[in-house]
């Protein structure tokens, strides 16, 4: 996927990221204050001193030194960002056709991953939009690719957790295959990547990326023979979200959608996010550690609703999503009339019920990547055909495996 050259050096810093980088500053700030503010409060509660507003908040002169220390973060923080927004229009900026380079983009997207909702709901300048981009360039209703640089082939690949389109390439001096690339030379697809806030709903991004497809299909260059998904780790539940919806929705785009690949996809959850909910349950049993639950809960949407795998509003909406190890879902099954195939992968040489159940790519485990499930309404119906296992492959190698490269070969070339 070539990035377009401009004649401004691409930059991993700019000027402009002061404004941003000093709300982070303040927010940190405030968050490790109110912890400490927290642990304190536990302390004076068991010489039973009462709590200020909150539970969690002193009263008296120690509760005044501590919101002197809020309002002062407070106006520091304000200050600068008043004073950084008047020199903005003189500070070098990012555009459209600037990108920055890879290890910017990289941290950015790592960002959006873990707290990318909240910044969002702070209108927050480092906050990822979703895009859709071919070679680099952003994709919109009045700019699409000439005519005769596509093919009526649409291969949309859709990145995962903390991650953005430029990291289905491989980096300088790696071993490894760029599946849209490889799919493009083999197969004649037209790769188009998609760029979002992991940080969101899933829900939320399967929404979006269900209208932005809309748009797609109806302004590209050429009549569309087939649409085809790859979708990475979250990607492939951002996917399912947008057929969800799109199918909801009555609109176009799935009728031109032929195959969906999920490459290691927690279907049924991740492990991992199960851990940091019952790390958040544990901290908050004792007075002493319950400020520390804080920092738990400061992961994103996007990483709560690994938990179980939402795809849905109704997963999510109304309930806490930092408490509870029940898993709400009704599950959302394939979509009819579209191949679906799901590659999983293990650091094991071989499979056995350890394995399967345990090990797994060291972030999602085969049965969650398979589809399959403990209960039989959950479970996601892959044909035997339509499943692949890459052995001693763990979860971040699957993204640019030869092996699996060959495999989706074998899977979407034509009858």
């Amino acid at each position: 996927m070539p990035i377009p050259v401009t004649g401004k050096p691409r930059k991993h810093f700019y000027a402009s990221d002061l404004r941003g980088l000093a709300s982070l500053a303040t927010e940190a700030t405030t968050g490790v204050t109110r912890i400490v503010e927290g642990v304190h409060q536990s302390v004076w509660r068991t010489l039973g001193a009462p709590s200020g507003r909150m539970p969690d908040m002193t009263r008296g002169l120690t509760g005044g030194v501590y919101q002197s220390v809020y309002g002062i973060t407070r106006l520091v923080g304000g200050c600068v960002d008043a004073a950084l927004a008047k020199l903005e229009p003189y500070l070098d900026t990012p555009d459209d056709t600037q990108e920055g380079t890879l290890q910017r983009d990289a941290v950015l997207a790592a960002l959006n991953g873990v707290m990318g909702d909240r910044l969002v709901a702070g209108h927050h300048p480092f906050a990822s939009p979703m895009s859709l981009r071919y070679q680099g360039i952003m994709l919109e209703n009045q700019v699409m690719p000439k005519e005769a640089g596509v093919t009526g082939k649409i291969l949309l690949l859709v990145h995962g957790l903390c991650m953005n389109d430029q990291q289905w390439r491989v980096p300088p001096g790696a071993d490894g295959v760029d599946q849209g690339e490889a799919l493009a030379a083999a197969l004649g697809y037209t790769p188009v990547y998609l760029r979002y806030n992991s940080g969101l709903h899933t829900s939320v991004n399967g929404r979006e990326l269900s209208s932005r497809l809309e748009q797609l299909v109806a302004h590209w260059p050429k009549p569309i023979e087939e649409l085809t998904i790859v979708g990475y780790s979250m990607g492939g539940l951002v996917a399912r979200s947008a057929c969800y919806y799109g199918q909801q929705a009555a609109m176009r785009w799935p009728d031109h959608l032929k195959n969906m690949v999920f490459l290691g996809t927690p279907h049924h959850g991740a492990p991992l996010e199960k851990v940091g909910n019952w790390l958040g349950a544990i901290l908050g049993i004792t007075p002493y550690t319950a400020p520390f639950a804080r920092l738990v809960r400061l992961r994103s949407a996007g990483i709560t609703d690994l938990r179980h795998g939402h795809v849905r509003d109704e997963d999510w909406e109304g309930r806490d999503r930092f408490q509870g190890s029940h898993d709400p879902r009704e599950e959302v099954s394939l979509p009819e009339g579209v191949a679906c195939h799901s590659v999983a992968a293990t650091t094991a040489a071989r499979r056995s019920v350890l394995v399967d159940r345990l090990i797994g790519d060291g972030l999602v485990p085969l049965h969650s990547a398979l589809g399959m499930c403990d209960r039989d309404d959950k479970c996601l119906t892959f044909d035997a055909a339509s499943q692949f296992t890459a052995y001693s492959t763990n979860h971040m190698a699957l993204l640019h495996s030869d092996e699996v490269s060959q495999q989706l070969v074998r899977w979407l070339a034509p009858e």
